[in-house]
């Protein structure tokens, strides 16, 4: 299956864009379903792991502690992620690496793939942010392959369709509000402080 899409924001700079698409905890935030996106090991236990709860967010958070928690080119991460497809509810304990991770071009590439109660998944999924043309905002392009096996993929595109694209619409809807905060509540010194930190 193959989802792609872009969308616009005005006012953002690619800059501000970057720095929160970034996060793995903005990216977690956004996603529905998301309990925790952290750096794995071979040791790391799905069940033990106990995510972080309260954690500080930009425009408030300490650049430092920000960029120290940034995604890295090469880094597994573990995810787990929890979505209902149909009349399915399943836990996936999903493991994704960034293969690309280009800040000066803005733009990341991940893979990946995880396991529940039957059903299983492998994705690529990757990002580019552009400047608008008027030099005014980012249009963000991303795309994401994904071959999805046993319960959920007997459901059927159709039904497996409505409920991806819902999630990417809340994901982009909540990513959008997270950098309008930041865009209008961050000084360009503190950008400009993230961006050679990153």
């Amino acid at each position: 299956m193959e989802f792609d899409g872009e969308f616009e924001l005005d006012s953002v700079p690619p800059e501000k864009a970057w720095i929160v698409l970034s996060d793995p905890m903005a990216v977690r935030d956004s996603l529905k379903g998301c309990r925790y996106i952290t750096p794995m090991d071979d040791d790391f236990n799905f069940d033990e792991y106990e995510a972080e709860e309260d954690v500080e967010m930009l425009p408030d958070a300490d650049p430092e502690v920000v960029a120290e928690r940034a995604f890295v080119e090469g880094q597994k991460y573990a995810a787990l992620m929890q979505v209902g497809v149909g009349s399915v509810k399943p836990r996936f304990e999903t493991t994704v690496t960034i293969d690309e991770r280009d800040g000066e071009n803005f733009r990341m590439i991940a893979t990946g793939g995880g396991d529940a109660s039957g059903s299983s998944f492998s994705m690529e999924s990757g990002m580019q942010i552009h400047e608008l043309e008027d030099g005014e905002g980012s249009r963000i392009e991303w795309w994401t392959e994904a071959d999805i096996s046993g319960r959920i993929a007997q459901l059927g595109s159709r039904v497996i369709n409505p409920v991806a694209n819902k999630i990417v619409n809340n994901f982009f809807s909540s990513i959008e509000q997270q950098m309008t905060d930041v865009d209008e509540d961050t000084s360009s010194g503190v950008t400009d402080r993230l961006r050679n930190m990153l």
